[in-house]
């Protein structure tokens, strides 16, 4: 933008010097041209007296010495005799003698001024007023170059204070853009100061508005997954009740480790719910500490495959024998394998086989889940937060990609090999 303004300032202001600096410049030489003319003109005026009262050679001679030089100002007698060093051309000469009228001529030299002087008897006497070419332009290259350095002042003052103004544009411009940045990076604190002009201010101001706005509308968020994380405690509770009143089944035993977990899941939502704004900031958080994706899929799996048993879901795994550490937190890894199987469970009868596999490749470890249910029909809306493709809240899914998008990684669906739906994680390895 101070490109463009200074661009603008120096072609407006370039046209309007140029407007004016011809003219003026034209003006000046044609001043000039006449203040040397006029005063040739004047000087051979004087001396027209001088002929009306004597044509005497050395009268002549003595009055061309008194009122100019001989080399700028000379005689034609009525004889032919010439008084001076004549500049003029023979024919312009005869001319004034011939016609009796006043000449001006411009030579190679300068300007002729011939002047006919009318004596008693029909004589003619010309005076000639010469005037050299330096005289006709003295003072013009001075004025012009006056004129070309007040020219270029004001141009480089326009472009100059054009320059200015768009460095306070800019600068207020680049702040604004800079706060938003921040504020979409989660400096949830970055304020800006309105600057600039009106609209600019008005911007400045619109985003300070909006700003609190997000800040109010997170701490209402963060404040009611609190508390509907709370109300599930009222279900937790009785799911103990049920568990105790089962006795010491295993059963009973896979309810109360589920609660358990379950308790432990809802203590870290509240946890982190409850946690102020500004500690919750992303990049503030204490980095997650190594963990091997082979290790939390085969604990995984050992959980889920008493539920597989007594749904008579036959299922196949293969676990790389080779370390596959991601940094990532143990639980969130464990909520992605337990959100991966339970859609298996909860989207295909009863009886469907499935699969999971961990592979490791050069820098990434796939994670990767079939069955042989019906597939994803629609892989795109399953990706989309909020959208069921099978009854549920549509979050599973999500869940799962966001969680892979944070540690590098991508998320994909397609069609398994055993026919139903694939599901592939890749996690980036550590180091």
């Amino acid at each position: 933008m101070r490109r463009a303004l200074a661009g603008i300032a120096l072609a407006v202001t370039s046209m309007v010097a140029l407007s004016f600096l011809v003219p003026l410049a034209l003006l000046v030489r044609e001043q000039a041209r006449d203040r040397a003319t006029t005063a040739a003109e004047q000087r051979a005026a004087a001396l027209s007296p001088v002929l009306a009262l004597t044509t005497r050679r050395a009268d002549v001679q003595q009055a061309v010495a008194e009122i100019g030089s001989a080399d700028r100002l000379a005689v034609r007698l009525p004889g032919g005799e010439l008084v001076g060093a004549p500049h003029a051309p023979r024919d312009a000469l005869d001319r004034a003698v011939r016609r009796r009228e006043t000449l001006s001529v411009d030579t190679a030299d300068g300007w002729v001024h011939l002047q006919p002087v009318v004596l008693p008897g029909d004589r003619v006497a010309v005076v000639e007023a010469y005037v050299p070419a330096a005289d006709l332009t003295r003072g013009v290259a001075a004025s012009w170059g006056v004129m070309a350095l007040l020219a270029l002042g004001l141009v480089g003052g326009s472009v100059l204070v054009a320059d200015r103004l768009g460095a306070h544009v800019v600068r207020s411009s680049r702040g604004l853009k800079r706060a938003s940045l921040a504020l979409g990076s989660g400096d949830l604190d970055v304020r800006v100061e309105p600057d600039g002009p009106p609209e600019l201010q008005e911007a400045g101001a619109a985003f300070n508005t909006m700003a609190d706005r997000v800040v109010d509308l997170l701490a209402v968020e963060r404040e009611l997954v609190a508390d509907l994380s709370h109300r599930l405690r009222t279900p937790l509770t009785a799911l103990y009740l049920e568990a105790d009143r089962m006795g010491a089944t295993e059963s009973a035993r896979r309810v109360t480790e589920a609660a358990v977990q379950l308790e432990s899941e809802l203590d870290s939502i509240i946890t982190a719910a409850r946690t102020p704004l500004a500690a919750a900031r992303p990049g503030t958080a204490a980095p997650a500490k190594p963990c091997d994706v082979s290790e939390v899929v085969a604990a995984r799996l050992e959980f889920w495959s008493v539920l597989a048993a007594q749904q008579e879901r036959p299922y196949e795994r293969y676990l790389t024998p080779r370390p596959t550490p991601v940094r990532f937190a143990e639980d969130d890894l464990a909520a992605v394998v337990d959100a991966l199987i339970g859609n298996v469970f909860r989207h295909t009868p009863e009886g469907t086989a499935f699969a999971v596999r961990v592979e490791r490749e050069r820098r990434h470890v796939l994670l990767t889940v079939d069955d042989a249910g019906p597939g994803v029909s629609d892989p795109v809306a399953a990706l989309t937060r909020g959208v069921s493709v099978g009854g549920s809240t549509g979050l599973g899914l999500d869940i799962v990609a966001r969680t892979a998008r944070a540690a590098d990684g991508d998320l994909t669906i397609d069609r398994a090999p055993l026919g139903g739906a694939r599901v592939r994680v890749s996690l980036t390895l550590e180091g």
